[in-house]
Parts: structure tokens; sequence; C-alpha cells
């Protein structure tokens, strides 16, 4: 049995970043998006990655100008740049070039033909990550702790590995992977006692969980 590849997003302080690694995560997440309440800074991510040990980090970034690309570059040399927002696959292929390993994109989902979006992107990137779709009013891509119906992406070829997102938690994500066959969960709000506020013990709890499904 494989087991889950497991990313902690959202990270902003050093007591978090410690404990995922102490429960070896394998990605941590780093928004750089100010409309978020997780939002860091490239320098502060940068020192927060310092603390990453055998773990990769990971730049959330959403729809990035060059100037941003090269300031995620050059403060934290991230191993993967996390695309949330309308990047086209080009721009993805593109961000490739401030990225250590490679790119991610999140893409939204509600229904099977949102699916339909990620065949566009195969071959422009490395990963991907599927989110809930958010609604039309949202100010933010993802991030809002909704759960989805995962089973919509059982059996989807999606030809580069992926993480399932969107409303996890330590009672769920077992469920939520069967559900959905993803070889790997990517959790935000799920690892919180309130927004942007992360829980060393529900860091833990998490890991533990998804590790055991």
């Amino acid at each position: 049995m494989t087991t889950p590849l497991i990313k902690i997003c959202g990270l902003n302080d050093a007591a978090a970043v410690d404990a995922a690694v102490e429960a070896r995560a394998d990605y941590l997440g780093f928004i750089l998006f100010p409309k978020s309440p997780r939002n860091v800074s490239p320098a502060e991510a940068g020192r927060l990655a310092a603390r990453k040990g055998a773990a990769k980090s990971v730049a959330v970034m959403v729809d990035p100008t060059e100037p941003e690309l090269a300031a995620a570059l050059t403060a934290m040399r991230p191993d993967i740049i996390q695309l949330h927002g309308g990047e086209s696959p080009e721009r993805c292929l593109d961000a490739r070039a401030y990225a250590m390993e490679g790119v991610w994109k999140a893409l939204g989902v509600s229904t099977a033909a949102d699916l339909e979006r990620a065949t566009r992107y195969r071959g422009f990137v490395d990963g991907f990550v599927f989110d809930a779709k958010p609604p039309k009013d949202a100010d933010r891509p993802g991030g809002l702790g909704t759960a989805w119906d995962y089973s919509l992406l059982n059996g989807f070829e999606a030809r580069a590995p992926w993480l399932l997102a969107g409303g996890l938690t330590v009672e769920t994500v077992a469920e939520a992977m069967a559900q959905s066959g993803a070889c790997g969960v990517d959790v935000v709000s799920g690892t919180e006692a309130a927004p942007g506020v992360k829980d060393p013990a529900l860091i833990r709890a998490f890991i533990a969980a998804a590790k055991g499904a």
C-alpha cells in the first residue's frame, strides 16, 4: 500500500511548520496572496521554508506577475509553485522557471464538467490540486473549508500526480480519500483553531489520520 502524500498549507508560524515536519508532512504550503488570512510575505515564507527538513516547500500564488514570481524565487526558492488563479496552461509552463522542481495547477470542481478543464493542462504542469469550486462572489479561489462531492474524481485520469483539497478534517480525510481515489491530500482550514491560526495538535492528528487511510 502506497503511503499518501500530505500537504499542510497556509503555514505562517514556526511552531506549525515544526509540527508538520516532525509529523512527516511531504509538502509545506506558504500562501503568497494578500487576500488570504494565511498570507505571508516572500521573506517570511523563506524564513519558514528554511525549517522544512525533508519536506518540500510550496509557494501558493494567484495569477502572479513576473516580479512576484521572481520575489518568491529569491526569498524562498520554492520546490513547487502552486498556481491557484486563472493561469493558462502556457502561463503555468512559464512559471516553471521560478521553481526548483515544478508547477502544480489548482482547479475548482463542482461537477464532472469541471474536470474537463484539467485535460487542457496535461503536459504543461507537474501536478494538480483539486479543490472545491468557490462561489462566484468569493474573493479567494480556495482555502474556504468547503467539502464537495469527492467521488467525482474517482477514475479520473489526470495523467499527473494530484492532491485532494477542500473541507478535509481529521474526521473526514480517510473517507474523502476512499471516495476520490486520491494519492494525496492538501489541507488548510482543517488544521486550524481559527482562520489563519494553525493548531500544531490538529496538524499532527490530521497527518496521522491521512497516513492511516
